[in-house]
């Protein structure tokens, strides 16, 4: 394990170590090829933390639109799946990673907000990852969450990323999204409202949650190249 994991203290941010191949595999079992290829072709070889950030929202976007495009229940439940994926994922990565940051170089005000914004999305994207497609609140339950998730995403890439980066140098900000990459391979992947959002707590029950819910997802539908095309 402790080859695996490293956690160490720099500028009060929690940073993992690149995980092994086998680890990878199973934290990251799901390959959208066109949202892939896209992160690729829309960040530079070295990303800095708004350009990791705003590839996130893109792809937590392009689920949410597949998900609505989808013209079968197979279809929609696959891409459910990997919208609660995206945003469990994100959100528990920005609190452990990015809002400390906040913090320190906004103001605990901001980081402040952003948590709170962060519970209701986790409070109706818990309700959502119970629900089948076929529910009759299933769609709306999505709506309400994409529209919450419009509302933070606007104000963290037009203001508080922004920030961040003026605040940071440029190698700072790069080790950060490289932290904030890392870190999400070792995260849940479904919602936890009731779950502490400030390290180092959250960090804790993170790394003993994440593991069920890997194992929980290795019996989900997610999906596949032809589902993406």
């Amino acid at each position: 394990m402790n080859s695996l994991l490293s956690l160490s203290t720099n500028r009060s941010l929690l940073t993992l170590s690149k995980p092994g191949p086998l680890i990878q595999a199973i934290a990251v079992p799901y390959i959208l090829t066109r949202t892939r290829k896209y992160s690729e072709m829309s960040t530079s070889t070295h990303p800095h933390i708004i350009d990791t950030v705003k590839q996130d929202h893109r792809d937590i976007e392009k689920c949410y639109e597949s998900i609505i495009k989808a013209d079968n229940n197979d279809t929609r439940t696959r891409w459910a799946n990997q919208f609660v994926w995206e945003v469990a994922r994100h959100s528990v990565g920005e609190e452990i990673l990015l809002y400390p940051a906040f913090e320190k170089y906004i103001g605990s005000a901001t980081a402040k907000e952003d948590r709170t914004e962060h519970q209701t999305v986790k409070d109706d994207l818990y309700k959502f990852q119970n629900m089948k497609s076929s529910d009759k609140d299933f769609i709306p339950t999505l709506n309400t969450i994409m529209n919450e998730l419009r509302e933070h995403i606007r104000s963290e890439e037009e203001v508080q990323l922004p920030q961040i980066e003026r605040a940071l140098s440029a190698d700072e900000s790069i080790k950060l999204a490289k932290s904030f990459s890392r870190t999400k391979h070792f995260v849940p992947t479904h919602s936890h409202p009731s779950a502490p959002n400030k390290p180092p707590f959250e960090t804790a029950v993170a790394l003993l949650t994440a593991p069920i819910d890997k194992l929980k997802d290795m019996f989900k539908k997610f999906p596949s190249e032809s589902t993406t095309s």
